[in-house]
């Protein structure tokens, strides 16, 4: 909350900020998002200088859902953000409601729910900014070990076996690559984009891919590639990623 929530009668604005998968078993992912960043002390001052508006911002726990609806639909994260997350934090805070009072952002897994939701829900965001989001091509799917795989997504997609196929409707319908490919053209100016990625990160084919997607398809963003592995830049981008959507949110 800003500084001077308790003490205004003002409505805010509301940034969704989703964790990424790593961390500590045990752990709760979107706490060590707020520790390890320093988000409160970065928020504040960057409030208090006006380099961005005053904002309220939510980072709910995700586990490792990838912030996905289970196949089986026993684990329905994506409808408990959008259904019920959002319409409870628009009742309980003074909340400026609406498309251009709201912005979502992510890093890693999180960068891959805040595009993930950007694309399925463009009249809830006007905004959406992605630090090294989880992007994977389905070559990059298909050939991870079959633990890893499950370690990533078995919340969204069961407890499959090794000989599944796992490129599969299911999957496109959550795939960004996907799904940018086939953004109908009447979506593709809908929400603003801002994508980073590192130049040593593991994710950058999938990233890559996608930007090559977007440019062919003439679909604006920003997209910027910076020194590092992946993990090792999100601090330094964080103030990058609320200017974006400080700048276009109440714009």
């Amino acid at each position: 909350m800003p500084n001077h929530y308790e003490t205004s009668n003002q409505s805010y604005p509301v940034l969704y900020l989703l964790h990424g998968g790593g961390g500590k078993i045990g752990t709760k992912r979107h706490q060590r998002l707020i520790e390890e960043f320093k988000l409160k002390e970065t928020l504040d001052k960057a409030i208090s200088d006006t380099s961005i508006t005053p904002m309220i911002v939510i980072i709910p726990d995700a586990g490792m859902s990838y912030y996905m609806n289970n196949i089986n639909g026993d684990y329905q994260y994506e409808d408990y953000f959008i259904n019920e997350l959002i319409p409870h934090i628009e009742k309980s805070y003074r909340c400026e409601t609406g498309k251009n009072n709201t912005g979502i952002a992510g890093f890693s897994m999180g960068g891959f729910g805040a595009l993930l939701y950007s694309l399925q829900y463009p009249n809830k965001f006007s905004a959406v900014a992605a630090i090294g989001p989880a992007i994977r091509t389905d070559n990059e799917i298909q050939e991870m070990p079959h633990e890893q795989y499950l370690r990533r997504y078995k919340s969204a997609v069961g407890n499959v076996n090794k000989e599944d196929e796992r490129i599969t409707n299911f999957w496109h319908s959550n795939s960004i690559l996907y799904l940018f490919q086939n953004l109908p053209k009447e979506q593709e100016d809908q929400v603003k984009i801002q994508i980073v990625i590192g130049d040593e990160d593991y994710l950058y084919r999938g990233n890559s891919e996608l930007h090559v997607i977007m440019n062919d398809k003439n679909i604006a963003h920003e997209y910027r590639v910076v020194d590092g592995k992946h993990f090792e830049y999100f601090n330094s981008e964080i103030m990058r990623a609320l200017k974006f959507i400080s700048k276009n949110i109440k714009e």
